[in-house]
């Protein structure tokens, strides 16, 4: 189970993280496996739409089972499929890498991340860092 200290233990790693290497201003959301609402941050100066982002980035995560850069490369080869998606996923999907799952010490998903507002790549790495952080794995 992913609990809220967890949740909010994950975001405050990320925040730190980035700062650490000085990303651009960030938001990061952790959902459970369930897709419920764990914990979330935006940093000053994001945009207003960018927790939106990381959210669609957990959601589609967690409702598909497999990461955000892994949709993303089915939006590649599937793009109907994908596109389809937000038809029964109306919270959002987004099929760019900076969405992950969340597991537990024997592998199970307890949940998702996702992170918005610096390149792809480094907002999967600060969740990856901040995951790590807490003892589970991405």
């Amino acid at each position: 189970m992913l609990t809220l200290d967890v949740a909010q233990n994950i975001v405050a790693a990320a925040l730190a993280f980035a700062r650490e290497k000085n990303l651009k201003p960030m938001a990061f959301v952790v959902l459970d496996a369930r897709g419920a609402l764990r914990a979330a941050a935006s940093e000053d100066g994001t945009s207003i739409a960018r927790w939106k982002v990381a959210y669609g980035k957990a959601h589609g995560a967690v409702s598909m089972g497999v990461s955000s850069r892994a949709l993303n490369a089915m939006a590649l080869d599937r793009p109907y499929f994908v596109g389809a998606l937000p038809s029964i996923l109306p919270e959002g999907v987004i099929p760019v890498p900076g969405g992950v799952l969340i597991k537990d010490a024997s592998g199970a998903v307890i949940g998702a991340a996702g992170a918005s507002g610096d390149t792809s790549d480094n907002d999967e790495a600060a969740l990856f860092a901040a995951i790590e952080s807490v003892g589970l794995s991405a």
